[in-house]
């Protein structure tokens, strides 16, 4: 339940977080294509105004009627469409002369001065865009404006570059209705495979966790019985010295004390009171119960051979100690043991990997 509930928060994390994004992006891209797509079409019909008016004249020139060019370009002009853009011709008096609906043909033309002057001054796109996305207006009259004139050289007519404000609208509204479509199925993809994403990356971690969890527990288990065996083992250790034959021959192997240096005076020492013996710069150091410390001239090696082997360990290069002197095993680094003495060393005693199986049994003997 505990996990069903971390990866609900997590999926309403990220789909929160994409609304967010989503809904400032989204308009700006709206925005941005829109205006580039207006622009487009509004340099488009200026050069078309432009050519027209270009016409126009060299016709004039001609000497080629007034009425039949206004009659020509009458016929050419009524099969266009007026769904977004088109081309209409006025005179001075603002009057239609041309126009894709015949019924329009005489009426003042529909122009906003401001917009007029906005664009032929800025040749920006927003103005138009900010006027389309203002007409909040349900009528389904149709609304015309005049984005671009040519006046025509010699002549009273004008071209006009003409926008239906409704149609052009309508282009919009698909185009934010196609973004909104675009950012709802990307959405939906990247809730579903962040879910799908989050929920095997967790399953692993879970399982991984899981598995140090385990390696954990087995660890604790087996520290717990090393130091069980140890207090085993130390009471065993002081049950047969209250046992031990008190034979007169003693063995090279098993002597009692041996002999240590302080400063210049020669000390014999009980190897039953030594806790730990240690080198550093190559001189033996040996440590008794009582805090003293002594020196010998013989090596790690000579010296552990000269010891109980179920009395005393060689944990590693620098250290021999004592079960006796034991206090705690401690799990340390990847499958290593740490020692801790009842006693100060000067260094912390470690066993390494190899060595630990070695001391597990020495502690079972």
């Amino acid at each position: 339940m505990r996990k069903d509930k971390l990866y609900l928060f997590t999926v309403l994390s990220i789909t929160i977080v994409f609304l967010i994004i989503a809904l400032i992006a989204s308009q700006y891209f709206i925005k941005t294509s829109a205006n580039q797509l207006i622009e487009i079409q509004v340099e488009s019909s200026k050069r078309e105004a432009n050519e027209l008016a270009k016409m126009l004249d060299f016709q004039l020139k001609n000497k080629l009627a007034k009425e039949n060019i206004i009659q020509n370009l009458q016929q050419t002009i009524g099969k266009t469409n007026t769904d977004s853009w088109f081309i209409s011709v006025f005179d001075w008096s603002g009057k239609k002369v041309c126009d894709p609906d015949i019924t329009k043909l005489g009426q003042n033309i529909n122009s906003n001065p401001d917009l007029l002057s906005s664009l032929k001054e800025k040749n920006s796109s927003n103005d138009l865009y900010d006027l389309l996305i203002k007409n909040t207006s349900n009528s389904k009259e149709f609304i015309s404006e005049v984005i671009h004139i040519a006046p025509t050289k010699n002549s009273d007519l004008i071209v006009a570059a003409n926008v239906n404000v409704k149609g052009v609208n309508k282009q919009m509204k698909k185009l934010r209705a196609n973004f909104y479509m675009i950012f709802l199925i990307m959405g939906i993809l990247i809730i579903v495979l962040s879910s799908l994403a989050v929920r095997i990356i967790g399953s692993r971690y879970e399982k991984q966790l899981e598995l140090q969890n385990s390696n954990l527990t087995s660890e604790l288990m087996s520290l717990s019985k090393l130091n069980t065996d140890l207090v085993s083992y130390k009471e065993k250790i002081v049950k047969l010295s209250e046992e031990e034959p008190k034979t007169a021959e003693i063995s090279e192997k098993n002597k009692r004390r041996i002999l240590t240096y302080i400063r210049n005076e020669l000390v014999p020492t009980l190897i039953k009171d030594i806790i730990y013996v240690y080198t550093e710069n190559t001189i033996t150091y040996v440590v008794c119960e009582d805090g003293k410390r002594s020196t010998s001239n013989s090596s790690l090696d000579e010296m552990y051979a000269n010891f109980d082997a179920s009395l005393f360990f060689r944990a590693n290069r620098q250290f021999i100690i004592s079960i006796s002197a034991i206090d705690k095993i401690i799990r340390y680094g990847n499958s290593q043991l740490k020692i801790v003495l009842n006693s100060e060393t000067p260094e912390e005693i470690i066993i390494s990997k190899n060595k630990a199986a070695e001391f597990k049994q020495w502690l079972n003997i």
